[in-house]
C-alpha cells in the first residue's frame, strides 16, 4: 500500500508539472492570438481541471487488461511474419507508420462515438463546451477516453507496430500517445492561426473547431492530426471562415459528479 500511494503521488506530481508546461505554452498564445475573447478563469475551468487529472489517470489504468488481452490474442492469431516485418522497420519508419495507422484507428473510434447512440452519451460531455480553449481537450468521460485510445491502439498491436518481438520497452506507442495528446491540446486552443496549404496535411484549430459546432458540421473532421483520413472517408470540411458557435443540444449536467454518472443511466 505505501508503494501504491507513492506511485500515485508521483503520477499527480508528474501531471501537475505537465499542466504547468501546457499552461506556460498555451495561455500566452491564447492571449496574444485570441480567436474569441475569454477570461483565463472562465466558467467551468475548475471542473475541466478536475477532468484533466481524471482523464490522464484513469484510461491508463483501465486499458491495462484490455490491451493485455489484445496482445495475447495477436500473438496467437496474427502470422509471425507480420510481427517480424514491423519489428525490422527502422525506428523512424515505424513511428511514421504508427502515427498513420493509429490515426485511422482513432478516426473510426471517434466517428463511432458520434454515430452509435450508446457511445455518444459518453462523448457528448466533450462537445458540451460552448467555448473552446486548450483545456477543453481533457473534458472527456473516462469511458469515452478509454474507447478512443483502445480503438486507436489495437491496429498498432495487430500490425506489430506497438509491440516488436525484441521484448524490450517499446517507445513507439509512447511517442504516438504523447504526440496525439499534445496535438489534442493544440487543436482545441483559442487561437486564430491559419496555416494555408499546411491545413491539408496536419490538423489545425480551424479544422477541429468546425467539429465542435453545435449542429451543422459536428459530423465532420474526426481526425486528431492527419486530415487526409477525413478526406479518405468523406468527412473533411474546412472553409475559410471560423464557426460561430460551439456546443451540443444533448443535455449535459453542469456538476461534475452528474457528468460522470449520467451516461451510465439506462434512459
Amino acid at each position: 500500500m505505501p508503494h501504491q500511494i507513492q506511485t500515485f503521488a508521483v503520477d499527480i506530481l508528474r501531471l501537475c508539472l505537465w499542466l504547468v508546461i501546457l499552461a506556460v505554452v498555451f495561455v500566452p498564445l491564447e492571449r496574444l492570438f485570441t480567436l474569441r475573447e475569454a477570461k483565463v478563469r472562465r466558467a467551468g475551468i475548475g471542473t475541466d481541471l478536475v477532468w484533466y487529472f481524471i482523464s490522464s489517470l484513469l484510461p491508463g489504468i483501465l486499458l491495462g487488461v484490455p490491451m493485455a488481452i489484445v496482445a495475447l490474442g495477436v500473438h496467437h492469431i496474427v502470422p509471425s511474419q507480420v510481427q517480424e516485418f514491423s519489428a525490422g522497420l527502422p525506428l523512424g519508419w515505424r513511428i511514421v507508420a504508427s502515427l498513420v495507422v493509429g490515426e485511422i484507428g482513432f478516426y473510426w473510434g471517434h466517428r463511432w462515438s458520434h454515430e452509435i447512440p450508446f457511445l455518444w452519451k459518453f462523448h457528448a460531455l466533450h462537445h458540451s463546451a460552448e467555448h473552446l480553449d486548450w483545456l477543453v481537450n481533457t473534458r472527456a468521460h473516462p469511458v469515452d477516453m478509454v474507447f478512443g485510445k483502445f480503438v486507436g491502439l489495437v491496429p498498432l498491436y495487430i500490425l506489430g507496430l506497438a509491440s516488436p518481438l525484441s521484448g524490450k520497452l517499446d517507445i513507439v506507442p509512447l511517442i504516438v500517445v504523447f504526440v496525439g495528446t499534445f496535438w489534442g491540446f493544440f487543436i482545441h486552443a483559442n487561437v486564430r492561426w491559419r496555416f494555408g496549404w499546411l491545413e491539408h496535411i496536419v490538423a489545425t484549430p480551424a479544422f477541429h473547431h468546425w467539429h465542435h459546432t453545435r449542429r451543422d458540421h459536428i459530423d465532420r473532421n474526426y481526425s486528431a492530426m492527419l486530415p487526409f483520413v477525413d478526406r479518405l472517408f468523406g468527412s473533411y470540411y474546412v472553409p475559410r471562415e471560423w464557426p460561430e458557435d460551439y456546443g451540443t443540444d444533448h443535455p449535459v449536467p453542469a456538476r461534475m459528479h452528474e457528468q460522470l454518472i449520467q451516461p451510465l443511466s439506462p434512459r
